[in-house]
């Protein structure tokens, strides 16, 4: 099975990551953290219940 969030946390941590946003809706996902990357595949989909994990990794790098 493809490692999905460890994937995403390496990604973050390489530096690729260019924004995020909480949308109401993302396809089937609601409510969603909407990841945007500037490499392939550049837009990445989080649930809600690991909301709070994204959010401490998301606060750590703006310091």
């Amino acid at each position: 099975m493809y490692p999905y969030h460890n994937k995403i946390k390496q990604r973050i941590n390489n530096g690729e990551l260019i924004k995020y946003e909480y949308v109401d809706k993302y396809k089937q996902i609601a409510p969603c953290l909407l990841l945007y990357f500037n490499t392939e595949p550049y837009v990445r989909p989080i649930r809600a219940h690991r909301f709070e994990e994204y959010e401490k990794i998301l606060s750590d790098q703006k310091k």
